[in-house]
């Protein structure tokens, strides 16, 4: 078994108030959830309007299978326009 950990570090520079962040960063999570079977959460930097840290999660009996999801929900991230994505790490657990 392998876990998979992606964290996506974004920057919204047309977010002028925490209501319209949390407008984009829904429609990000929602559309990543649905899309990839993952799980999303925003797990940092709640309280600032124009920088977003979400956590990606996967598990799968393959690292590679865990490695391309994780990287098709980042390549999918910045395609999507919505926010300038900064750094995103993948990191890979094997228990």
């Amino acid at each position: 078994m392998f876990i998979g950990a992606l964290r996506i570090e974004l920057y919204m520079p047309q977010c002028r108030t925490l209501k319209e962040k949390r407008q984009v960063v829904k429609s990000i999570i929602d559309r990543t959830r649905n899309r990839f079977n993952v799980a999303v959460a925003e797990v940092d930097k709640q309280d600032l309007w124009q920088v977003c840290s979400l956590g990606v999660c996967c598990v799968s009996n393959s690292e590679y299978t865990v490695r391309e999801i994780l990287d098709r929900v980042d390549r999918s991230v910045r395609a999507s326009g919505k926010a300038e994505v900064l750094e995103s790490p993948i990191s890979v657990f094997k228990p």
